[in-house]
């Protein structure tokens, strides 16, 4: 994948002024994904002192440098490094939201969520229910952590697990798919009132580069975007197939001659129905795309809310292309999720 030029991203301030998702007065910097990460936590823990920056090694700047100086400009008390315990992340996190704060807690790898994860079903994501007409939330609490493959990453630094969290009533799951994306659905998620999993793909961290504002904005969460418009076909996915879609997308178009619209969920809970739905009730035909594996993945519900709310539309059975159904062997990475030629040929 040649992300230099690929048109997913915007090379160019006039394709960032022609979206109306970005400020228009803004200048604007070329950045990687990390750098975009960097950029809005940096612009929250200025604006904010209640925001806090913690997770392992976070203070020098993380394994990918998405926390790079921060530590140096608003010191340890803000930035800082905690125990190697997942659990203990996001107890913290938890209770930092409880009492006022904006913690943005960093798990290194989406894998070694686990530990954490009876922290975030059974205290992070019931606070506000629970708290009944109290007002008391959590928002402001943020768990950031990189997914998905690198293509060398094995069993432990590969998955993508974003599908668990959105069985899950109270947590909001997000996941960008660049720079720009990536800068304002993070303040957006900062901003909200309730708990938010924030999923990175770690691939883009350094290879997608792009013009980003250099002011702060917020990109509305649960809302999807409509990339490309067509009228044959709807493309359903998020994230890094993003750019593989898009690239199927144009072999096929000049292949077959046919329109098809390519759909950015962003949000994966609660995901944009209607958005979708439309897109469906105007083509006629849809297929959903993830890198995670195909059973019980975002594609079924998906497909399944398709079936339900746009049936009499369908000119064909929606179609779901993901990863395989097994765990993530080193040497057949590359062989476990979907790539161009498969989204040609099935």
């Amino acid at each position: 994948m040649d992300y230099s030029s690929h048109p997913l991203l915007n090379h160019s301030p006039s394709s960032l002024r022609a979206n109306a998702s970005y400020p228009q007065s803004s200048s604007f910097t070329r950045q990687n994904l990390f750098q975009a990460i960097n950029s809005a936590l940096k612009h929250s823990l200025r604006t904010d002192e209640r925001t806090l920056v913690f997770g392992e090694d976070v203070a020098f700047g993380g394994v990918f440098r998405c926390s790079m100086d921060l530590a140096t400009e608003f010191g340890s008390e803000r930035v800082f490094n905690t125990p190697l315990s997942e659990q203990g992340i996001v107890g913290f996190a938890i209770g930092c939201a409880a009492q006022g704060m904006k913690p943005i807690a960093e798990i290194q790898f989406a894998d070694y969520v686990y530990p954490a994860f009876d922290q975030l079903v059974n205290e992070a994501a019931k606070w506000r229910y629970r708290e009944g007409d109290t007002g008391g939330h959590i928002g402001g609490l943020v768990v950031r952590m990189p997914c998905g493959s690198v293509g060398h990453g094995a069993l432990y630094h590969s998955q993508s697990p974003e599908a668990l969290f959105t069985h899950i009533p109270g947590l909001r799951v997000v996941l960008p798919r660049s720079p720009a994306r990536a800068k304002g659905l993070l303040l957006a998620s900062i901003a909200c009132n309730d708990p938010v999993i924030f999923l990175e793909p770690k691939i883009l961290y350094r290879a997608a580069v792009e013009q980003v504002p250099t002011e702060a904005y917020e990109i509305p969460l649960s809302q999807a975007e409509v990339v490309k418009e067509g009228k044959d076909m709807t493309i359903v996915s998020y994230g890094q197939p993003l750019y593989l879609c898009s690239s199927a997308i144009a072999a096929a178009e000049k292949d077959f001659g046919i329109s098809v619209e390519l759909l950015d969920l962003q949000t994966l809970y609660p995901w944009d129905k209607q958005t979708v739905l439309q897109s469906v009730q105007k083509t006629g035909r849809a297929i959903v795309v993830h890198e995670s594996m195909i059973n019980a993945g975002v594609g079924a519900e998906v497909a399944a809310s398709i079936q339900e709310g746009a049936f009499l539309h369908l000119e064909a059975p929606v179609q779901r292309l993901g990863g395989w159904a097994t765990h993530m062997g080193l040497a057949f990475e590359s062989f476990n999720i979907p790539d161009v030629t498969s989204k040609l040929l099935r």
